[in-house]
């Protein structure tokens, strides 16, 4: 299984690269993005999914370990191809997924071509439980101001709730709330603290008279 892949870009078109590798130019479909805006020359490091299939063998590349962990979980989805799923991250992020399923709303999802209300609505029942733990941040090694979860954590988790349709201040709000409650400093169990508190109208957090959704 090729796992991943790094090297020059030498060709790019709508949803693909080919990437430069030993002599061998390797077509790989990407989500729309940075990575498909990449011109040849361009450098790029991608993490890998083969697709195999009776007439095909297609290379799926991401840029972030959670993009391509979601993709495993979204073709696991009956009625879900790996043309779907890679439609689902082109336009939601793996923050902005993980907060449709916890919050149980499957109109994101409907958002993508191709998926009817009732895949829809499978997405999020197939994914319940399974996002738990996933690092949502490029990176957790940036320290956290006042001892909560790496800042980059916490703002993904703040940008899956503005796509989720919270206001930006909301989010944050939530977000930061739920640190100083002591909510847990994965992102997963950190957007779930978040989510309930934006539900619940945040009671006892700053900005709880603010309104819900805008």
């Amino acid at each position: 299984m090729i796992a991943s892949i790094q090297g020059p870009v030498l060709n790019s078109g709508a949803g693909w690269v080919v990437v430069g590798l030993g002599g061998l130019g390797m077509r790989v479909e990407v989500p729309s993005g940075r990575v498909a805006q990449a011109v040849p020359g361009d450098e790029v490091a991608l993490h890998t999914s083969l697709v195999v299939r009776e007439d095909s063998l297609t290379l799926f590349g991401f840029e972030t370990p959670a993009e391509l962990a979601v993709f495993g979980h979204l073709i696991a989805v009956s009625g879900v191809g790996p043309r779907s799923a890679l439609g689902v991250l082109s336009g939601l992020a793996p923050a902005e997924i993980a907060a449709a399923v916890a919050a149980d709303d499957e109109k994101p999802f409907r958002k993508v071509s191709g998926i009817g209300p009732k895949t829809a609505k499978l997405i999020v029942v197939s994914l319940t439980g399974k996002l738990a733990g996933l690092d949502l941040g490029e990176s957790t090694a940036a320290g956290s101001a006042g001892g909560g979860a790496p800042a980059t954590v916490a703002d993904a988790v703040a940008e899956g709730l503005v796509g989720l349709g919270w206001g930006p201040s909301d989010a944050q709000g939530a977000v930061a709330d739920a640190l100083d409650a002591g909510a847990p400093d994965t992102s997963a169990e950190l957007l779930r603290a978040a989510l309930a508190l934006l539900q619940a109208g945040r009671p006892g957090g700053r900005g709880a008279n603010a309104g819900g959704r805008r």
